[in-house]
């Protein structure tokens, strides 16, 4: 995979703990049923300063990040603003964002907030909302939906058929193994050596250790890795080789 996908959860309501993200297993979700990974995810409140500072260093860095909330048109929302600041752009009516809105309020009054949802930073195109028709918008490989889960995920597997289907990777014939391992020697920083090795020597297999505590103490160590089954078997055996010849006690994970 060639590209690193990103997500930025926003939301005081988040921070406050008033509402749970629904949004970071489901983009995890819909990365994995099409090969890929999500690489990083930041949770941001609705400030405008904070927000376009992250927008301005997101689109430098080149990742495709996917971002939920903040595009309303009530005053706390402020992810459009901070969009358009950070690409040092105005706001304005979007041609097509308006027609979807009229579609989606037939025979009403278009008001000036309704006008709002449909106000975006100049340059951008819309990404389309199979719930309501209300769209977000997209920039830089930016792509932002509502904070409404219903909404936000179909947004989201749009812009991924859509833009990124040459990066997709076939799911089927990936087997993932791991050991237990237990014992005073058992914990990260003592298998550091071994761990680097097995990246350098396997690049395509994804190698992941997990410790496991019960209060204070260190319970076991789960090491392992997921990739292509022949290449997991024979690195599973140099794992285990290892780790027996320093008198780590290991158990197959279940």
């Amino acid at each position: 995979m060639s590209r690193t996908f990103g997500a930025i959860i926003i939301g005081d309501e988040l921070l406050s703990g008033k509402r749970q993200d629904k949004h970071f297993a489901k983009i995890a979700e819909l990365l994995g049923a099409r090969g890929l990974r999500l690489s990083w995810v930041e949770y941001l409140g609705d400030d405008r300063e904070r927000l376009t500072a992250t927008f301005k260093r997101t689109m430098a860095a080149g990742d495709v990040v996917f971002s939920c909330g903040g595009i309303g048109n009530t005053p706390d929302d402020q992810t459009r603003q901070a969009v358009a600041a950070a690409l040092g752009v105005g706001l304005e009516l979007h041609p097509e964002g308006y027609e979807e809105l009229k579609a989606r309020f037939k025979g009403e009054e278009i008001t000036d907030q309704r006008r709002q949802l449909v106000t975006f930073p100049a340059g951008v195109q819309i990404v389309p909302n199979p719930f309501n028709r209300i769209p977000g918008f997209m920039a830089n490989e930016h792509y932002f939906a509502p904070g409404f889960p219903q909404m936000a995920h179909p947004m989201i597997e749009w812009a991924l058929d859509t833009f990124y289907k040459d990066l997709f990777q076939p799911v089927d014939g990936k087997v993932e193994k791991a050991f237990l391992l237990t014992g005073p020697t058992a914990y990260e920083s003592a298998l550091l050596d071994l761990m680097e090795r097995i990246v350098k020597d396997y690049p395509t297999l994804r190698l992941f250790s997990l410790p496991s505590l019960v209060g204070k103490e260190r319970r076991h160590l789960e090491l392992g890795v997921e990739g292509e089954p022949a290449l997991v078997d024979k690195a599973m055996d140099e794992i285990r080789t290892e780790i027996e010849k320093r008198e780590i006690h290991w158990t197959w994970r279940p």
